[in-house]
């Protein structure tokens, strides 16, 4: 997908201004990720004239892949694909408590579920490609960089130089993973989750050396394969501190290693092709190490910002994350030019937030809508192998907006009904709900660890985001027997110290 097709140059590529001063475009994106896409496909459905530039670079391991942004690509599609085969291998362990004659050992094998992973993500890649033609979208398949506020430059194969012109622009390049340069063989040694996804043969033995990323340790130890996490602060910075901890705790129980308040100081390649890494514990200041297969950097992401030149065109950044600084508008600080999704700065890194958030733009850019993203109230879910889902504030943010005092939290532990006759440890299922104390208590927040949060967490999110009170969640009737119900049958708050543990139905 690297090579731009010549069918697509010969069908308008532009040159500026050259047509008695009108532009090549109404709209040019930058960026064929979910959120770009959806500005694109958005504005050709309302007549516009439209291109989208997209360019992947190779990570520094020579990953590269097609048309879709990172979700399709190397985020959420693939994600959630492995942690999938993660979870059907333990149900295959409970499958013989339920009287299915299982023969054990169950093998996986990596490579399989690469191939079809890997599959999978090349059709949507195809996808999007037919889906821009059929709206009569141009896709150049080049690297982009600003010329002026309203031109880009790009280099197609063999050197052509191509410009586009457009009366408005979009960026949508989202970002790239971190790579800790500081230390020694990061980059010779390491990969990121731009290339876990596309591993032809299994990672082996793996550290994960992350602040954040959960998701890849949990479906790389459900798989059977022995993964250690070192964690320098704290794990899943940004979201409750409380259901963070179980998620470790689950984890931690279920054959993930973990060094706490670790830091890396060096990656070495042995003889025997194997990856020694040298760690620093932050408290004693004691050095130790370990050999491993894979290491796997996992410590946040940058914007993809560098080559785009924005000082030509005068788009302001965030000194500090090199973010792009837009209003709510998704404004720069250039009138025709925007921003959307994981480039820019204080926005949810997350798929539909950006979709959402690009057709709501075009809609103001080319129908007159006035109508303006909300950020607020965004539901996410972590796909560890105890999925935890959330929606609103957490706790520690309810309480530093509204004071202790003016904050009740319902909560429960509960085993779901599938765990019962497998016997297997539900002690980290737990469900809590933030709300105001003053009647009828405003939801603030829904956080949710167990079977499926996901699922779970998207249905409540509509009755927040639509001002649901305690008061209404109790009044609404669960069905039977789910976990979800238990979301309605919170009746203990902490506040009381009674045992939150759910007995009986």
């Amino acid at each position: 997908d690297l090579d731009i097709e010549s069918s697509v140059l010969s069908g308008g590529g532009g040159i500026g201004e050259g047509r008695a001063g009108q532009r090549d475009y109404d709209l040019l994106v930058i960026g064929g990720g979910s959120g770009g896409l959806a500005c694109a496909k958005e504005a050709a459905q309302l007549g516009r004239k439209v291109a989208v530039v997209d360019y992947v670079e190779p990570s520094p391991q020579g990953t590269r892949w097609g048309l879709g942004g990172t979700c399709v690509n190397v985020g959420c599609i693939p994600k959630k694909l492995m942690h999938q085969a993660a979870l059907l291998g333990g149900l295959i362990q409970d499958a013989p408590h339920y009287g299915w004659e299982v023969a054990q050992p169950v093998p996986h094998d990596w490579r399989k579920m690469a191939e079809a992973v890997q599959n999978h993500v090349k059709s949507l890649n195809w996808g999007h490609r037919v889906q821009l033609q059929d709206r009569k979208v141009k896709y150049f398949n080049i690297k982009a960089s600003f010329v002026d506020e309203h031109t880009v430059c790009g280099v197609a194969k063999g050197g052509k130089e191509i410009l586009l012109s457009a009366d408005h622009i979009i960026i949508a390049t989202g970002g790239r993973p971190r790579y800790p340069m500081h230390i020694e063989g990061a980059l010779e040694y390491g990969i990121t989750s731009d290339d876990i996804f596309w591993l032809k043969e299994s990672p082996g033995k793996t550290r994960h050396l992350t602040d954040v990323a959960l998701e890849c340790a949990g479906f790389l130890t459900g798989i059977g394969l022995d993964t250690t996490v070192m964690i320098r602060s704290i794990p899943l910075r940004g979201f409750d501190q409380q259901m963070s901890s179980m998620v470790i705790e689950h984890m931690a129980s279920h054959g993930t290693r973990f060094l706490r308040g670790c830091a890396p100081s060096r990656v070495r390649r042995l003889p025997d092709g194997h990856l020694q890494v040298t760690w620093e514990d932050c408290t004693t200041g004691k050095e130790d190490t370990g050999t491993f297969d894979t290491v796997l950097w996992a410590i946040g992401r940058v914007p993809d910002t560098r080559s785009l030149n924005l000082e030509k065109a005068g788009v302001d950044t965030s000194p500090d994350t090199q973010k792009i600084l837009v209003d709510s508008r998704e404004g720069t600080s250039v009138p025709h030019i925007y921003a959307i999704g994981d480039v820019v700065e204080g926005r949810p890194e997350l798929t539909p937030t950006a979709i959402m958030a690009g057709r709501l733009l075009v809609q103001r850019l080319f129908r007159g809508s006035s109508d303006l993203m909300d950020y607020d109230n965004v539901p996410t879910t972590v796909f560890t192998p105890l999925e935890y889902g959330c929606v609103g504030l957490s706790e520690e943010e309810a309480v530093a907006r509204h004071g202790q005092e003016h904050v009740e939290v319902y909560h429960a532990h509960y085993k779901p009904l599938e765990f019962t006759v497998a016997g297997r440890d539900a002690s980290q299922c737990y469900v809590k709900m933030v709300c105001l104390r003053e009647p009828p208590q405003l939801v603030l927040g829904l956080h949710f660890l167990g079977p499926n949060a996901g699922e779970v967490t998207q249905g409540f999110a509509l009755g927040i985001k639509c001002g649901a009170s305690y008061a209404q969640v109790m009044r609404t009737v669960g069905i039977h027997p789910t976990c979800s119900e238990e979301v309605v049958k919170l009746r203990i708050s902490k506040r009381s110290g009674l045992d939150p543990t759910v007995t009986g139905c």
